[in-house]
């Protein structure tokens, strides 16, 4: 799906699981073993999610999740085995998205996961309100896509389509993962809407709509916005 996700948890058994299950759903994992690592981690990457235990020794998550508050804002979903409410009322009140009591199922989990993401700010949009790749200007505030001087009118989908893909250049993005964010479905009979406004894009930016400059088809995979 393209979202990269950073799971912290002090057990090998749950990072594997956490790992494995998000892996074959199409995100990009990384994984940290304390909340020391998982900083790290999450300076370098940038994570759009992260999976966070609370019991861990050395730093727990809620001191994990401070830190990790003052330099980042990500959607943070809390893993714990306790299901006190007292654990779930400090996390709510210090940002936590949605919290996943252990032991749990991998399914729910991965459920859980894409729809924090659907509920959150796509990547990208709280960092860059406008967007710059030689003529072409994309401001999101404004709604506003401009080739040079020419002013390009754009559909709300086309709109947020363009302005997901072009905040991750050169990201790969499949049809069911464009479906799930741009769209919210799941349906696979579904992905010829992304193809058409995809031409339709294609039609309204590119210079030469089959000759595509920016709006990418990668084969077999779906689609990226390209800039060198």
């Amino acid at each position: 799906m393209g979202y990269k996700i950073l799971a912290v948890d002090d057990d090998p058994k749950v990072l594997k699981i956490l790992n494995h299950t998000l892996t074959r759903e199409g995100f990009l994992v990384s994984c940290a073993s304390n909340g020391f690592e998982a900083l790290e981690l999450a300076r370098e990457n940038k994570p759009d999610l992260v999976l966070l235990d609370v019991m861990m020794p050395g730093m727990d998550g809620f001191e994990t999740l401070r830190k990790l508050k003052e330099f980042l804002d990500v959607p943070v979903i809390i893993l714990s085995a306790r299901g006190d409410e007292i654990d779930r009322v400090v996390g709510f009140r210090m940002g936590v998205d949605d919290y996943q009591v252990k032991p749990f199922s991998p399914m729910e989990l991965s459920l859980r996961v894409k729809a924090v993401l659907r509920r959150s700010t796509p990547p990208g949009i709280k960092d860059k309100k406008v967007l710059k790749y030689g003529q072409m200007t994309i401001d999101y505030n404004k709604r506003v896509v401009q080739n040079g001087e020419r002013t390009i009118t754009l559909t709300p989908k086309e709109f947020e389509l363009l302005w997901l893909m072009a905040s991750h250049p050169n990201q790969v993005f499949t049809k069911s993962h464009l479906l799930e964010i741009i769209w919210e479905s799941t349906y696979e009979g579904d992905e010829n809407t992304v193809n058409v406004h995809i031409r339709r894009l294609r039609e309204k930016i590119e210079d030469i709509p089959s000759k595509p400059v920016y709006i990418k088809t990668v084969w077999g995979t779906g689609y990226k916005f390209e800039y060198q």
